[in-house]
């Protein structure tokens, strides 16, 4: 049976060609993708579109990566809005600081397709976990 959900992904990221390579990974597993250049854009972007998951970078010109997500967990439309971000930061710090601003995933550049939709689509799932027989 087909719904009629279309689920949709907010790509931030000043880099286009990141941009077209998350926004292609998703398209081939059924997932739209909106595009933002950076945290500002990504912003402005939301406030007249529904989005189910965000993927965002950290370091942005205008505003980053961290403050968006900060925006995103104050905003009570977004507050359980899963986020992954995909950056070039891999120290643990800047993985503990977006974790602990609410990301639900870090993945450090370069990723592969894969490891992204795979992410995504975890995140998306809901798992059932309940008694087994």
């Amino acid at each position: 049976m087909a719904t009629s959900l279309e689920i949709r992904a907010l790509v931030v990221d000043d880099s286009a060609s990141m941009r077209r390579q998350l926004g292609y990974a998703l398209e081939r597993v059924g997932i739209h993708s909106l595009e933002a250049e950076d945290g500002a854009d990504a912003w402005r972007k939301l406030q007249g579109a529904e989005v189910h998951i965000v993927l965002t970078d950290i370091n942005m010109p205008v505003m980053d990566g961290l403050k968006l997500i900060s925006l995103l967990r104050a905003a009570a439309a977004y507050r359980g809005t899963p986020i992954v971000v995909i950056t070039t930061e891999g120290a643990e710090r800047d993985r503990e600081r977006a974790l602990g601003l609410g990301a639900n995933a870090f993945l450090v550049k370069p990723v592969q397709s894969g490891q992204v939709v795979e992410t995504v689509q975890g995140l998306l799932v809901p798992r059932e976990e309940g008694p087994t027989s």
